[in-house]
Parts: structure tokens; C-alpha cells; sequence
């Protein structure tokens, strides 16, 4: 199986010749369609080797992720294995009488009735110029920011010419050494910024993958941007001795309302660059995070609850009406 582009988010170069060399030993190629909004009206995955290829509707054709209900994305091959696909004792297909098929997998023969009304309607809509301006905005944008970021983070895999495609990834390793900061602590921070992080650690551990897609305008993408980079200033801070190592605005991320508004502030940064930390991010407006930091390598290792007694949760108002 080959993910094009690849999830580093680059285009890679020899995918023909790769595919050719798997052909040459008796192999088939089966193409990731995780990466095809980088495609639509650019390339056709048959053209370079493909065999078998899925389309994620989720991603390149609008539906929610997960839809409401059971996934499903259409499975295109080539002419050489259409005598294999699955068939219905009911709904006729083409596969239905030959001896090679795989007999029937699904009882919904073409997929789930809820979704794919919503993924035919966007390409009615958005036609053959809108699907393939769809792709070229979305390799616009992650090169917009890639390119703006550059100065500030490492981006970590480019294609010969420089650029990326869809997506890219920031490297953030390098500041646990230097200032103690990991990928969590950023993926944190962005919360007091207003955002919930991109993709982390994946597909590279202590990196970021940003992927932003056509659907958001460039002041989006700049406001984004713009946290990225006054979150490295608070990285600096950190380096050149400024902020403490343990205690700063990244490792005590994100800053909920009731920590705000306590009445003790004991933390060697104000209450101000803590909640609002540029301009963009304004009382008014805010997205409030409702806790603050969790333990999450704890959660992902103890999957069953392991909750306090009920009795730790009563509220003082509470004892007072049972004893009453």
C-alpha cells in the first residue's frame, strides 16, 4: 500500500518507477486515498501505477469524519481485477455472475444511503474547475504556511523544488533539549491561542503536521500562523533564560477560565499573556478551555475509570441540604 503524497507531505518523484518495481515482482499496488484532495483534477492514480485505489470521502468530499455512521469510501481498480469485486443476491452488478467474485461483503451494496447524498451534492456543485481549484488551494495554502513558518520552525521533508503538498510537518524536537518544551506542550498552548492542534507526533513522534486544507481564508491561515510563531517567541523565552524551565505559559497550557480568575496568581507571567496572548485573542470571543492541563499518557494507559468516591464531589451547598 502507498500513500500519494506521501504522509510527510510530499509528492514523491519516483512513485511511477516504485510502483513499475513492485509490478516487475508480481505485485499489485494498492494507493492510500487519505491524500486525495492533493489529486482531484491534477493526476489520476492509475496513470502511475495504481491498481486498486480508495477515495476518503471524510476528507476530499465533504462529509463529516465518520459521517454519522458506518464509514465508507468508493474502491476503484483497474480492468484486470474487476472480475474479483464483490457481488448481491439482490441488487444487480456487474461482478454478479462471473466465478472470480468475492461473493457479497456489505448488504448496502453501494454504501451508506446517509452519506453519500452529501459527497454527490459537493461535486455537483463545485463541477470539474471547482474540485481541481479545491486542490490546487489546498497545496496553495500548506505552502503559504509552510513558507511562512520556515524562519521560525524547521519543516521537516520537501519535495526537490522546496515545496510541499497538502500538508507538512514542524519539527519541534529540538526544544526539549533546549528548553524543555515538547510537542504536548505546543498542542496545549495553541488552546489559549484558540486553536485545538493540528495532527501530533504522527507521522513523525515530536512534530506537528499541519494540514490546512481549501476550506479556510488567508487570515485564517496568517492567524494561525501568527501563534505559531509568538508561541516559538515564548520558546526563546525559555531558552535565553527568561522563563523558568518548568513553570511558563507552555508547560502550565491551557489556561482555563477558573484558573484565570482565581483570586491567587502565583505563576511568573501575568494573567494577560497566559489568556490573551495576542490581540486576535479577545474576552469577547474567546474559546475558553474547561480544564487545564491533564495527565494524557496516564488516560491512555488506564483505560477503565478510576474515579474519586462520590463523596469527594459534594459541594458544601449540597452537605448543607442533607443535613437540613
Amino acid at each position: 500500500m502507498i500513500t500519494y503524497p506521501s504522509t510527510n507531505g510530499v509528492f514523491e518523484e519516483n512513485i511511477r518507477e516504485v510502483c513499475e518495481l513492485i509490478h516487475q515482482n508480481g505485485g499489485q499496488v494498492y494507493l492510500d486515498g487519505a491524500n486525495m484532495n492533493a489529486q482531484v483534477g491534477l493526476c489520476r492514480p492509475g496513470d502511475y501505477g495504481s491498481d486498486v485505489s480508495h477515495l476518503n470521502l471524510h476528507k476530499t468530499f465533504c462529509i463529516p469524519h465518520g459521517g454519522g455512521g458506518p464509514g465508507m469510501g468508493p474502491i476503484g481498480v483497474k480492468q484486470h481485477l474487476a472480475p474479483f469485486l464483490p457481488s448481491h443476491p439482490v441488487v444487480s452488478l456487474k461482478s454478479e455472475n462471473t466465478m472470480s467474485s468475492l461473493g457479497t461483503i456489505s448488504a448496502a451494496p453501494w454504501g451508506s444511503s446517509a452519506i453519500l447524498p452529501i459527497s454527490w451534492a459537493y461535486i455537483k456543485m463545485m463541477g470539474a474547475k471547482g474540485l481541481m481549484h479545491a486542490t490546487e488551494v489546498a497545496i496553495l495554502n500548506a505552502n503559504y504556511m509552510a513558507k511562512r513558518l520556515e524562519n521560525h520552525y524547521k519543516i521537516l521533508f520537501r519535495g526537490s523544488r522546496g515545496f510541499v503538498a497538502h500538508e507538512f510537518i514542524v519539527d519541534l524536537r529540538p526544544f526539549k533539549k533546549t528548553a524543555n518544551i515538547e510537542a504536548v506542550d505546543v498542542a496545549k498552548r495553541l488552546q489559549d491561542y484558540g486553536f485545538h492542534a493540528p495532527t501530533m507526533s504522527w507521522p513523525v513522534a515530536g512534530t506537528l503536521m499541519i494540514e490546512p486544507t481549501e476550506s479556510e481564508d488567508k487570515a485564517e491561515l496568517d492567524r494561525f500562523c501568527d501563534a505559531l510563531i509568538s508561541i516559538r517567541q515564548e520558546i526563546a523565552d525559555i531558552e535565553e533564560g527568561r522563563m523558568d524551565l518548568r513553570v511558563n505559559p507552555l508547560k502550565m497550557s491551557p489556561h482555563s477560565l477558573a484558573c484565570i480568575s482565581a483570586s491567587n496568581w502565583d505563576r511568573p507571567y501575568s494573567r494577560e499573556s497566559a489568556a490573551f496572548p495576542l490581540p486576535f485573542v479577545k474576552p469577547e470571543t474567546k474559546f475558553w478551555p474547561t480544564i487545564s492541563r491533564i495527565d494524557d499518557i496516564y488516560g491512555d494507559q488506564h483505560l477503565v475509570c478510576t474515579c474519586p468516591p462520590m463523596e469527594v464531589y459534594e459541594s458544601p451547598f449540597e452537605e448543607k441540604r442533607a443535613s437540613s
